[in-house]
């Protein structure tokens, strides 16, 4: 280009900025002027009469291992709890909103029900606490769901022999002349009635042999008398003493991911992450803008490739359990226009890369916003990635694409 070329090309440039520069003013002009119309608008406004009477009562919460029924809060409504599966209720099962804009009676509680508490294990046997049901052991002598019939058999498979830790004597006391035995609860009575002992009673297997629920999510661990759940690497044990939760090392900084990097929780651990842009190709060349997202630089105004290359590139990662129930929408693309700027009037959306071939679908939620959708159960350990990308049009004319690449990481666990 010859001096007179470059001359007149920096002169459009410079009109093309001062008209950029106008409509944003005017944007940000008429913005305030609507903000000031609203606000005196409202200093008008007569002040709430202090003495009328509420119409509405303050939201309620459905009770812990429980569920609430009814949204509405007017005066004369009424809202509806019930208790999960072995749960009792203790208090209302309904309240109902008051014109003084109290709920009537009381927040009601799920009480956890003993299946134990009536006792049903007879003739010394020990009752065992399970999921929504209980489990009978039995003295060596006694036989039946609840030990009711008397019978010679061989130790039980549950019970812990022959080894000196998971054993103790029994405590015995005479009688009206009789000498009664009994055992510590996790323990059964074994041996003749003259030389008995208490032999511990091995939970985990009592409730593996029976299938009739796991004592723990991950890993039950017998000890004398009882039993303990476990986790795995990167999990804690919940207060409940039975379920596990992901520790997340990023926000509790026990991660050692260096300067440059970003650290991603996953289920029972976490990567240091530090994605980069994509190489320059032809005119198209690409800054970040922060840890996770590039932006493309200015285009050359002829250069129609530049133009149709991505304008952002976002990265985004996502933890999942293994076998995470299908559909679920995992992410979602939306857009937003910049003040006194028209947005697009047309969106499209759609998958353009990864190694996720039929796992996802992207479709459109509502007019600004597209959501990526797992259509297939995931197996863990296993790392997917899918890119999928927004385009913006004006009048059917192409105005701009973006690019969100996701990283799904999922666990080996369910939980």
């Amino acid at each position: 280009m010859d001096k007179h070329q470059v001359v007149s090309v920096l002169r459009q440039m410079e009109k093309f900025l001062k008209g950029q520069e106008i409509r944003f003013t005017e944007g940000l002009r008429i913005m305030k002027s609507k903000l000031a119309t609203l606000q005196n608008s409202v200093s008008k406004l007569p002040q709430a009469d202090q003495s009328a009477a509420p119409s509405l009562c303050p939201s309620l919460e459905a009770p812990v291992n429980g569920r609430k029924f009814g949204s509405k809060y007017l005066i004369g409504h009424e809202v509806h709890f019930t208790c999960s599966t072995g749960y009792q209720m203790i208090g209302p099962g309904t309240r109902v909103c008051q014109e003084n804009g109290s709920w009537s009676g009381v927040s009601p509680v799920c009480k956890d029900v003993s299946e134990c508490s009536s006792n049903p294990c007879q003739n010394g046997g020990i009752c065992v606490e399970g999921l929504n049901q209980y489990k009978c052991t039995c003295p060596q002598s006694w036989s039946g769901s609840n030990c009711q019939h008397q019978t010679q058999t061989a130790p039980p498979e549950w019970s812990v022999m022959n080894d000196p830790a998971f054993s103790r004597r029994p405590r015995c006391a005479k009688v009206a002349g009789a000498q009664h035995c009994s055992c510590d609860a996790g323990f059964h009575m074994s041996g003749t009635s003259d030389n008995s002992i208490c032999q511990d009673v091995n939970e985990c297997e009592v409730y593996r042999l029976d299938q009739g629920g796991k004592l723990c999510v991950f890993e039950c661990v017998n000890v004398p008398g009882s039993y303990q759940c476990t986790c795995p690497s990167g999990y804690k044990l919940l207060p409940d003493g039975r379920s596990c939760e992901d520790v997340d090392e990023c926000l509790t900084q026990q991660h050692n991911c260096t300067r440059g990097t970003t650290c991603i929780n996953t289920g029972g651990g976490f990567q240091c992450v530090s994605p980069a842009c994509p190489r320059p190709h032809g005119n198209v060349t690409y800054v970040k803008t922060s840890t996770l997202q590039c932006e493309r630089n200015p285009c050359p105004m002829e250069s129609r490739s530049c133009h149709l290359a991505p304008k952002t590139v976002s990265f985004h990662y996502l933890s999942l359990p293994s076998d995470l129930q299908t559909p679920a929408t995992l992410f979602r693309m939306a857009t937003a226009s910049a003040p006194g700027r028209p947005g697009p009037d047309s969106l499209r959306f759609g998958i353009v890369g990864g190694n996720s071939r039929g796992i996802f679908v992207m479709q459109r939620s509502d007019r600004q916003t597209g959501e990526l959708i797992l259509v297939q159960g995931l197996t863990g350990p296993q790392d997917v990635s899918v890119d999928v990308d927004m385009s913006e049009y004006t009048d059917r004319t192409f105005q701009a694409k973006h690019v969100a690449k996701v990283h799904i990481l999922v666990s080996p666990y369910h939980f």
